[in-house]
C-alpha cells in the first residue's frame, strides 16, 4: 500500500497578477508563509520522499518542505501544470485575445483531439495522470509527498476516481466543482490492483485538506 500526499503549490505571483501564469513565476510573499505552514504538516509523518513540479511556484513550495523534513526532492515532468497555449503567456488575462481563445478552447474541449494550437487538450493531461499514477506505484517508497497544480491535481483525482475510461465531461465536472486552495492537500492511498489507471484502484482518503491555513491567516 501507498499512501500520497499532493500537495498543490504555495500562492504564486502569476495566481494573483494581471498577467497569465507562465512556468517561471515564484511564490509571493504569503505563498511562502503557506509553504511554511504546510511542511509542519508532514513533520510528524512517515514521509519518504518528496517529488515536485519543475515549475518555480511548485519547486520552491518542494524545496521549503524539504528543508523543514529532510527528506530527498526529486523532479518530474510528468507533474507540471497543464500547458497553456503560448499565444496568451505574459498577456492580460482581461486582453479580449486571451479570452476569445479561451473561450474558443472551452467550446471545444469535447472535441476528441481538438486543439488551438500549441497547449495540452483533454486527451494529453488524462495520459499524462495516467502515467504519473503508474508510475507512483513502481516507486520503492511507501509514504510520497508530491507537490503539483491545481488543474492538474484534479485530473489526477478525476482518473483515481473514475478510472482509464474518463471521459471529458465527466472530468469536466471535477474541474468545476472541486476547489483546491493554495497548499491544500489531497490524499490518495493505493488498493492493490493490477493496472493504477483503472478505478478502484485508488481511494481518495482526503480532498482539499486546508487547515494548517488557520494558522498562517492569524
Amino acid at each position: 500500500m501507498k499512501k500520497i500526499y499532493f500537495v498543490r503549490h504555495g500562492e504564486s505571483e502569476g495566481n494573483v497578477g494581471l498577467y497569465v501564469q507562465t512556468p517561471e513565476e515564484p511564490l509571493t510573499k504569503d505563498g511562502i508563509k503557506q509553504a511554511e505552514v504546510v511542511s509542519k504538516r508532514f513533520s510528524s509523518l512517515p514521509i519518504d520522499v518528496i517529488l515536485s513540479s519543475p515549475e518555480k511556484r511548485a519547486k520552491m513550495t518542494a524545496e521549503v518542505i524539504e528543508n523543514n523534513i529532510k527528506k530527498p526532492l526529486e523532479y518530474s515532468d510528468l507533474l507540471v501544470e497543464f500547458i497553456k497555449p503560448s499565444a496568451i503567456l505574459k498577456k492580460l488575462k482581461k486582453d479580449p485575445e486571451v479570452k476569445e481563445i479561451k473561450k474558443v478552447i472551452k467550446a471545444n474541449f469535447h472535441v476528441s483531439g481538438w486543439k488551438h494550437s500549441d497547449e495540452e487538450n483533454f486527451e494529453d493531461l488524462k495520459k499524462r495522470a495516467i502515467d504519473l499514477l503508474n508510475y507512483i506505484i513502481t516507486r520503492k517508497e511507501s509514504n510520497i509527498v508530491i507537490v503539483t497544480h491545481g488543474i492538474f491535481m484534479r485530473m489526477i483525482v478525476a482518473v483515481a476516481v473514475m478510472g482509464k475510461e474518463l471521459t471529458s465531461h465527466e472530468y469536466w465536472k471535477f474541474f468545476v466543482t472541486l476547489g483546491m486552495d493554495n497548499t491544500g492537500i489531497t490524499i490518495l492511498k493505493s488498493n492493490d490492483a493490477e493496472d493504477y489507471a483503472d478505478a478502484s484502484a485508488w481511494e481518495l482518503v482526503t480532498w482539499n485538506d486546508h487547515a494548517h491555513l488557520e494558522e498562517y491567516n492569524k
